[in-house]
């Protein structure tokens, strides 16, 4: 039988009440605690109006109440939006408004940053703090003390949802634009986190350390894969590559995820006296070979896992350590259940070593783009062999160039758009370049991405000043960390007196990153 998110949360509940499902620092929540405050999170909802699918965001770093929140908004019937907590005050309004957000969940501290931007949310109804707040609303929406208000509600049964209803949507930047939100049901996440955990054999004694964002489908899934297989999610929010390094030690972690520009540095730390690391994941990016050889000499015991994923199948690909020294290039072959294409423009199979279209079909396949049809039926697309059913199956077109050589296995080429992918996460140049615009001394921009040895690619601006301005990099560095998170920042800003065009009038960046590249020395945008 189909199961729900949370379920598999209260079913270890159920089974083993007094194991750790938590710990963050020195503090742990049982799996009997963590079930009980999911369940009173869930009441506390209903209490507060929220109805059946009703969209529940959180803006916290990763602390217990960010997941007692998430999961209590899955058990209630809602749909929660995790926030990155990097994102500015803008950035968050704009989730918040596409989603049409009823609930936030924040601290006091984010809530001073937001207040100006929520007054741009109008269906924001409650927002509950983690303190007793100093005021009884914001622009309209009541506020109110969450551990208070969870005291208080009374339980009562949840709204009926299966398992094809919205759990959660995943905001995430496309080639252009603002973030889309991504639409996951409950079968995608069940679904998800049964495939990952039976490839890398978790079970009830793992300790899985979540270092990565949990608005990032792959953060996410370190909480999902830890509750479907009963284990522990330490919970970490680091400052250094050594904190990681020492966590792990101390709290005798048995998994970790990671980027690439993360391996890199953890690549560099000394990793004595953790040989309770069972295995390493690799995702958001191919690792460099360098970072690689340096882990698997540094940790001869633990098995490295390289894959691939997108936040609109959540995970496509994995290379099993056995494959490591035979094609470490490579991005693996499809995880369970799921089945992974690659497809000519007119939808044919590619040849062995044909460049083509990586499509992903099966469970994990989202439900769309959330208020957005348009750009749903760009990525989410008909298969052209499922043309003679009734409703022909939909699946995802990545947009991400691979081949496939003749034993099956996967290698990523390129992306067919413009989307830059910085530290692990996905980047439109049009955000940066609306924010760069916004200046009022600039007259156009354009960003473009070169690659980058430490982030995997650096974003570059070219900014035109209006007529009498005055520019510089250091001024419009300063105008973009207030307005950008820094992995969106330009790694460099040139500014020139116009932006050359191509015939069509447009801005051609792929051009401009090809002129970038020839006149700059590598690794200048480090």
């Amino acid at each position: 039988m189909s199961e729900l998110l949370h379920q598999r949360l209260l079913a270890a509940a159920a089974r083993t009440p007094n194991a750790e499902a938590l710990a963050h620092g020195a503090a742990v929540l049982s799996y009997a605690e963590l079930a009980q405050q999911v369940e009173c999170m869930a009441a506390t909802l209903f209490e507060h109006g929220v109805g059946r699918g009703a969209r529940i965001a959180v803006f916290l770093e990763k602390r217990f109440e960010n997941v007692v929140a998430m999961f209590g908004a899955a058990a209630a019937g809602a749909v929660f939006v995790p926030i990155n907590p990097l994102l500015r005050a803008e950035q968050v309004a704009h989730i918040l408004n596409d989603c049409g957000a009823a609930v936030l969940v924040t601290s006091d501290a984010r809530l001073d940053m937001l207040q100006d931007a929520l007054a741009a949310c109008p269906a924001l109804h409650t927002i509950f703090l983690l303190a007793q707040p100093a005021a009884p609303s914001c622009h309209g929406a009541a506020l109110l003390s969450l551990p208070e208000a969870m005291a208080a509600a009374p339980s009562r049964a949840p709204h009926r949802v299966i398992d094809a209803d919205m759990a959660a949507i995943l905001y995430t930047s496309g080639s252009t634009g603002k973030p889309k939100g991504v639409v996951l049901s409950h079968r995608n996440l069940v679904a998800g986190a049964a495939s990952v955990c039976s490839y890398l054999g978790n079970h009830a004694e793992d300790r899985i350390l979540s270092v990565l964002p949990l608005s990032f489908d792959y953060g996410l899934s370190q909480l999902t894969t830890s509750f479907h297989s009963g284990a522990t999610a330490v919970l970490l929010n680091y400052l250094a590559p050594r904190d990681i390094v020492e966590c792990a030690r101390a709290q005798r972690i048995t998994g970790l995820a990671g980027v690439p520009p993360l391996w890199i540095q953890l690549a560099q730390q000394s990793w004595e006296d953790t040989a309770s690391l069972r295995y390493l994941t690799n995702s958001g990016g191919v690792m460099p070979r360098a970072a690689l050889d340096e882990l698997r000499a540094a940790l001869p015991r633990t098995k490295i896992f390289l894959m691939y994923g997108l936040t609109e199948a959540f995970r496509s690909t994995y290379l099993p350590p056995e494959q490591l020294d035979r094609r470490p290039d490579s991005i693996g072959r499809a995880i369970p259940n799921a089945e992974v294409l690659v497809l000519r423009p007119d939808g044919s199979p590619c040849a062995d070593d044909e460049p083509g279209e990586l499509v992903h079909r099966g469970a994990l396949v989202a439900l769309g783009y959330w208020n957005d049809r348009s750009k749903t039926a760009e990525r989410f697309r008909p298969l052209p062999e499922s043309a003679g059913l009734p409703l022909a199956e939909i699946a995802v077109w990545s947009g991400d160039t691979v081949r496939r050589d003749g034993e099956g296995y996967l290698y990523f080429l390129g992306r067919a758009d413009d989307q830059l992918k910085i530290s692990g996460y996905r980047v439109s140049p049009t955000e940066i370049e609306e924010v760069l615009s916004a200046h009022p001394e600039v007259a156009e921009a354009v960003v473009f991405g070169v690659p980058h040895a430490i982030t995997g690619q650096a974003g570059i601006a070219m900014v035109a000043p209006k007529s009498g301005a005055t520019l510089s990099d250091a001024l419009l560095q300063a105008h973009c960390r207030r307005h950008l998170p820094a992995y969106m920042a330009p790694s460099a800003i040139i500014v020139v007196d116009a932006l050359p065009r191509n015939p069509n009038g447009k801005f051609d960046r792929q051009a401009l990153q090809r002129a970038y590249c020839e006149t700059e020395p590598a690794g200048s945008p480090a």
